[in-house]
């Protein structure tokens, strides 16, 4: 088939587009063109030139949609302005109204380019659990019964497609999603809001890209809604979640403190019709956290050599821990190569420098000062000479080091 795939470089258009093309199916990628995005689909067309096209475009641009929609046989519509963590650099609980014309007027103007068409394609609809808003007051697991009481920006978004997808005359399915986390080396500030009791269902971001492919030769899931998780065996709180991962990054779990109280949209979802149309539920957390841990490599090591400044840093980002009151926060100890210097091997030395490569901005300097620390009283000197770093980045690095709030980082 050909398919066309919308946000098609996000963490599930990439996982997506690998199970479409074990599939047989041609491929064509549509997204906004950016440095990661180019990256990645140079990636790809290196390895697939026969099977996968891009088309670079925005939703908002009903032209560009009619050129990306014409010969297509399915479109899978993932491209969505999320509330954290957003390709484009903008949320969507941040700018709530641009947000809504990139999500609800790109899936009008879909919709639109895809019905004027002859033969019109069917649509596949990715939308999200966070659709069901808080639910924690009430028995697990959420059903497609259940009412919709979105409470975000996003879930509205997402409640509002859903409503145009149905009513819009064309064939269509709709997927909804529970938590699908990137395989990707960035912790989201976002998590501080999920209280660490909130239930979460997980769902692998290649499991989600498997009920996808499977979904477009299942006749049966055509015209409904589907509820797509890892099924009860990744069901767990979020305390769960969060402790597997930040141990097996080697940031160690933070306190209770950093985290909210207020309930949080995610649940555990009734899986059993999905599973048996699709048959999709093949990995679990276990099996993310050995992918996270491949993706680490090496820079595990540096994580867990800089563990004190990085969980500094983190709880810095958490507006409860900040704004605690009556309680000191507490200390934490100078990292002990900072008494002596760090010795600079070759596999310490690639670390460094890779891991300040893989940074832009404000993160890269304050990496580079808080290793220039690490490395003792020549510690600038040291950086410059046999790193190469550049000495005006090492001092701006400190300076902003010096305003970054110095709170402690418990249990590390």
């Amino acid at each position: 088939m050909n398919i066309l795939l919308t946000g098609a470089f996000g963490n599930i258009g990439r996982a997506t587009i690998e199970a479409l093309l074990l599939g047989g199916h041609r491929v064509r990628c549509f997204d906004l063109r950016t440095r990661a995005n180019a990256r990645t689909a140079s990636r790809m067309r290196r390895t697939h030139r026969k099977h996968v096209t891009v088309i670079w475009g925005d939703l908002r641009r009903p032209v560009d949609l009619k050129q990306a929609v014409a010969g297509q046989d399915v479109v899978i519509h993932l491209a969505f302005i999320i509330p954290k963590m957003s390709a484009t650099g903008v949320e969507s609980e941040d700018r709530p109204d641009w947000a809504y014309e990139v999500n609800v007027g790109g899936t009008r103007n879909l919709i639109d380019a895809m019905k004027a068409m002859v033969r019109p394609p069917r649509l596949l609809f990715i939308s999200s659990y966070h659709v069901y808003g808080p639910t924690q007051e009430q028995p697990p697991p959420r059903t497609i019964w259940d009412p919709v009481n979105p409470v975000e920006h996003y879930a509205r978004h997402k409640v509002a497609c859903e409503q145009m997808v149905r009513w819009s005359g064309l064939e269509w399915a709709i997927f909804r999603l529970a938590a699908a986390l990137p395989l990707a080396i960035r912790l989201d500030p976002g998590m501080f809001d999920v209280p660490l009791e909130n239930r979460m269902e997980f769902v692998h971001s290649r499991d989600v890209a498997l009920a996808i492919a499977h979904g477009l030769q299942c006749e049966e899931a055509w015209g409904k809604i589907l509820l797509i998780g890892g099924g009860p065996r990744c069901q767990y709180t979020f305390r769960q979640i969060t402790s597997r991962i930040l141990e097996a990054t080697g940031v160690g779990m933070l306190p209770d403190e950093a985290f909210g109280s207020t309930a949080f949209a995610t649940d555990w979802l009734d899986t059993a019709e999905s599973q048996r149309l699709l048959a999709y539920q093949r990995r679990d957390l276990g099996d993310y956290v050995q992918d996270m841990k491949r993706t680490l490599g090496l820079k595990g090591s540096l994580i867990r050599l800089f563990r004190p400044w990085i969980r500094r840093h983190l709880l810095a980002q958490s507006p409860y821990y900040r704004q605690r009151e009556g309680t000191e926060a507490p200390t934490i100890a100078p990292h002990p190569l900072a008494q002596a210097g760090m010795d600079l091997t070759p596999e310490v030395k690639m670390l460094l420098t890779e891991t300040a490569k893989s940074l832009n901005g404000r993160a890269r300097r304050l990496f580079m000062a808080r290793a220039v620390q690490a490395l003792g009283a020549s510690g600038r000197q040291r950086a410059e000479r046999e790193l190469g770093w550049a000495r005006k980045s090492i001092l701006a690095g400190l300076r902003e080091l010096e305003k970054t709030p110095q709170r402690g980082a418990a249990n590390s």
